[in-house]
């Protein structure tokens, strides 16, 4: 029935068809499932994973984004794009000792791309290229599947042939709703794993056609073999994991080109057998192919590992806590154990979270911990599919299981630790590729479930289940990851022991202006963790704003004393200090910071407020131009300059520094106000009334504005104005210093004119 339903898509294709389900079972024999043309399969599918992500769409900038994309320069026009090249994902320069050595640079070049045509960074452009880069990449894998799962047949016309279309489509329908990928789809930072998810497919697709006019695969296409080749150096350019598709690509020729057996290769290989030609190995040009994927792969390796300059990242303990462990038990332990979990959040991803560490996974340091029941049972389950994948007598079903494990495993394995230390403990994103072994699995496991039910509908009917309640859990999990206080408060029943879901959560209460609730989730992040030194910096500034400064200096001290390098925290012991009124203490702090940060313009402004109070005017003045030269657009440190310059009587030079901040700054209404003020004393008055009306239309309810526009019309014999503009201020701010006395002068001026005039 299934062969003739789809043969009536291509009647031309029947012979070739047939001929091919003579020699091979066909796993959609047995399987209630929808059998449905091509097109209209991959509509469905397109569809339904539109449909999991679709309200993601308008969702914000969330966690990572805010670095890899707000603060990238690499993003902004006036980057040159061959920086992109030397930068990481980032945006810092690849050869810092500080860079994640994370060398994405085709994806970044999507990310600009897109803030280009937005005209500047507004999240929605951002949203929709990842929900069509998902629904694209689950629309080819339609393809993937029928070629895993039924095999490469082409017709005499090198049409190609799906010989699996019920068990493909639903393979492909399992991978477009796993709940697991939404932090790929709806965090726009998964961009990387959705790009290099696309050219891993296309490579994997190209290396397939290599095959399309051979026979047996004695004849090959070159062509297509370099192809894929230069597809998966274009996945490892977005991200690191696609040089893994050219292992997988040399699995797939052995299995399924040339229908070797792996378990009589290995016994001929261990009784010296001589008869390798026969086994499959040399002919067919196999080891040929197999030769141009090491060269290429072993190419790409090298030219990015020149790229990265100074070797591996520097990652710390809280990022990755079993990779610091002393006992090689405990590491073997817990890498074992992080797979385990990994592997379980493919199985039943209903707990899911955006970061996993610090502590979201206690190490386990005894083979008394009953967790060793996960790792056991994780090998048990791949110990017993290793053996049927090699052992089994039926190659159907070796193929289709080592297919499944290696699509499993080998993405997995730049994330494993096992070559490298990584930056994680889990991280839900790096499972986008591995779910595909996944679904291969499950699907196989469904038709032999198939084949032996009785009742195929309710088996049916179950899956079906699965699916809908998958999908309902992309939508909830998406509509999470739109802002970041649903998504932050989302993992504090996923992970409470994790310090940085506390800390997050308290960052975002304290840029919302909610300090108290703020003090709260950093306490907690400090308890959990009493080496969170970004906590403590964040709990010390907000003690600061609140005055109590005590506590304030124990924990920036005890921050500075854990991280002697932590720059951030030696500025803000300095401002502590500063208001403590222990001068010499903060001026030592801001150097030591300026000594980690070398370009650390705030600290340059807080050492130049130092010095003011300290009436050290040149120092004061010298480190204020050091902070607008590292960052031009500093707007306090110009007005901090242009005030003192003011103040100390030297109008001239005040006013020159005016004019040049106004020229980097043009639209800032401080500066313009401060200006104004020179140029008023100057008694330059048409020019400083100007940037006064300037400064009021861009911030109208600044009561000082308006006051000292008042005083300018009052000076310059303009007292209606003078009169007018008083008023104003002294209704935006009723208590305005001076502005209560001048305007009584002026009122007692124009008693007396009136009176003069009667």
């Amino acid at each position: 029935q299934i062969c003739n339903q789809h043969n009536a898509e291509a009647p031309n294709l029947e012979q070739a068809f047939h001929r091919m389900a003579q020699t091979e079972p066909n796993l959609d024999h047995d399987v209630s499932w929808f059998l449905l043309p091509s097109y209209w399969a991959k509509t469905i599918v397109a569809l339904i994973s539109f449909l999991c992500f679709a309200n993601s769409y308008d969702g914000d900038f969330v966690f990572d984004d805010s670095e890899a994309i707000i603060n990238n320069k690499d993003l902004r026009a006036e980057t040159p794009l061959g920086d992109l090249w030397h930068h990481d994902f980032w945006g810092s320069k690849l050869s810092s000792n500080t860079s994640h050595k994370s060398y994405r640079p085709l994806t970044v070049l999507t990310f600009r791309i897109n803030y280009l045509f937005a005209g500047g960074f507004y999240p929605v452009g951002f949203h929709v290229i990842n929900i069509i880069l998902h629904c694209t990449i689950s629309v080819l894998m339609v393809d993937v599947f029928s070629i895993l799962l039924g095999g490469l047949q082409f017709s005499n016309k090198g049409r190609r042939l799906n010989l699996a279309p019920k068990t493909s489509l639903l393979a492909a329908l399992l991978f477009a709703v796993h709940p697991v990928h939404t932090e790929c789809v709806a965090g726009i930072v998964g961009r990387a794993d959705l790009l290099c998810a696309l050219f891993f497919l296309l490579s994997f697709l190209g290396y397939c056609k290599a095959f399309r006019e051979s026979k047996e695969g004695h004849n090959f296409s070159i062509f297509w073999v370099l192809v894929s080749v230069i597809l998966g150096a274009i996945a490892m350019l977005c991200k690191e994991q696609g040089i893994t598709v050219l292992g997988l690509n040399a699995v797939f020729d052995a299995l399924v080109i040339n229908k070797l057996n792996i378990l009589e290769l290995i016994q001929k290989l261990l009784y010296k057998d001589k008869s390798l030609e026969n086994a499959g190995l040399l002919r067919k040009g196999l080891l040929f192919r197999i030769t141009l994927l090491m060269s290429g792969g072993a190419s790409i390796l090298y030219i990015r590992w020149r790229i990265m300059g100074t070797g591996p990242p520097a990652f710390t303990e809280v990022d990755n806590p079993a990779s610091f462990a002393d006992s090689l038990f405990v590491r073997v332990i817990n890498y074992n154990y992080y797979y385990s979990l990994n592997a379980w959040l493919l199985l039943c991803p209903w707990w899911l979270c955006f970061d996993w560490s610090m502590g979201c996974i206690p190490l386990i340091k005894s083979i008394s911990d009953w967790r060793i029941i996960a790792l056991a049972a994780l090998w048990f389950c791949l110990i017993g599919l290793i053996c049927q994948a090699l052992c089994s007598e039926d190659s159907h079903k070796r193929r289709i299981l080592t297919l499944g494990l290696g699509f499993l495993i080998i993405p997995f394995l730049p994330a494993s630790n096992l070559f490298f230390r990584v930056g994680f403990v889990i991280a839900e994103r790096v499972i986008y590729l591995p779910s595909i072994g996944y679904c291969i699995l499950f699907t196989y496991g469904f038709s032999l479930l198939s084949k032996q039910a009785k009742k195929k509908k309710i088996l049916a009917v179950a899956v079906l289940g699965v699916l809908l309640i998958n999908v309902t859990r992309c939508a909830l999990r998406s509509s999470q990851w739109r802002s970041e206080e649903q998504l932050f408060r989302s993992a504090l029943s996923v992970c409470p022991l994790n310090a940085k879901v506390h800390y997050n959560v308290g960052k975002n209460l304290a840029d919302k202006g909610n300090q108290s609730a703020a003090i709260k989730y950093y306490r907690e992040a400090v308890r959990l963790n009493p080496k969170y030194v970004h906590a403590m910096n964040n709990l010390g500034n907000i003690l600061k704003e609140r005055n109590e400064l005590q506590e304030a200096e124990e924990l920036l001290s005890l921050a500075v004393q854990i991280q002697p390098d932590f720059a951030a925290a030696w500025m803000n012991l300095g401002i502590v200090q500063n208001s403590l009124r222990r001068f010499e203490e903060a001026e030592q702090s801001y150097w030591t910071a300026i000594k980690h940060r070398k370009k650390y313009p705030d600290c340059y402004y807080n050492l130049g407020r130092l010095y003011a109070d300290l009436n050290r005017h040149i120092d004061a003045l010298n480190a204020w131009r050091n902070a607008t030269v590292l960052k031009p657009e500093h707007s306090l440190a110009w007005n901090n300059m242009i005030i003192l310059l003011d103040n100390t009587g030297n109008l001239a030079q005040a006013e020159a520094v005016g004019r040049e901040a106004l020229e980097l700054i043009p639209n800032d209404h401080s500066l313009m106000f401060s200006l104004a003020n020179v140029l008023g004393k100057s008694q330059k008055y048409k020019e400083s009334e100007a940037l006064f009306l300037k400064a009021i239309k861009a911030n109208p309810n600044a009561a000082s504005y308006h006051g000292n526009l008042a005083v300018l019309y009052h000076r310059w014999g303009n007292l209606d104005l003078a009169k007018k503009h008083y008023e104003v201020s002294l209704k935006l701010d009723p208590t305005a210093p001076g502005t209560k006395e001048n305007y009584s002068l002026l009122r007692r001026k124009l008693e007396q004119l009136q009176k003069k005039g009667g």
